[in-house]
């Protein structure tokens, strides 16, 4: 009985293990540090914008949302489908090029974008224009979710995202 009992769980544990990867390789892509071509690539991919992740180390916050929120099958498949995916680090001096073919540093771009807690979330439209800033981590998956869903919907133009959580 106790054997039938371990298996009967294990069963049900199995997909749960299952369901997280690594964020590194399965939420975010590989970023070239051109975001003007970010930008193309995402029209022709028929995304609805890029979403980038401030983050710096030692962040707690961020280490949290890697480790319980960005590492699961459902958040990384759900957000890939509609935006294109970079970490960017708020102390980072990776050489870029913004939006506008601006040459500057992760640092300076962050900066520009007046990021000043991590992490802070933000999404861009197709034309490089801010469109939603969300500072500081979800409180779970299932906010996050909600997120990525209130602007892949375009909810963003007619209201802010804590009206538009209190309808969901």
């Amino acid at each position: 009985m106790r054997q039938l009992l371990i298996a009967f769980l294990l069963l049900f544990a199995a997909p749960t293990w299952a369901e997280t990867r690594d964020p590194t390789n399965h939420f975010f892509q590989p970023k070239f540090g051109d975001f003007q071509a970010e930008l193309d690539a995402a029209k022709q991919q028929g995304k609805k914008g890029i979403f980038m992740f401030f983050e710096m180390d030692e962040c707690p916050f961020c280490e949290r949302m890697r480790a319980t929120i960005l590492n699961q099958a459902e958040v990384q498949d759900a957000y890939r489908a509609q935006f294109l995916l970079y970490p960017m680090d708020v102390n980072g001096d990776t050489e870029m090029s913004d939006f506008q073919g601006k040459h500057t540093t992760e640092k300076a771009f962050a900066f520009s974008h007046r990021v000043r807690a991590t992490p802070t979330l933000l999404f861009f439209d197709l034309d490089g224009k801010l469109i939603t800033r969300h500072t500081g981590p979800t409180k779970d998956k299932a906010e996050f979710l909600l997120l990525g869903k209130y602007v892949a919907e375009g909810a963003y133009a007619t209201q802010p995202f804590t009206k538009y959580k209190q309808g969901k």
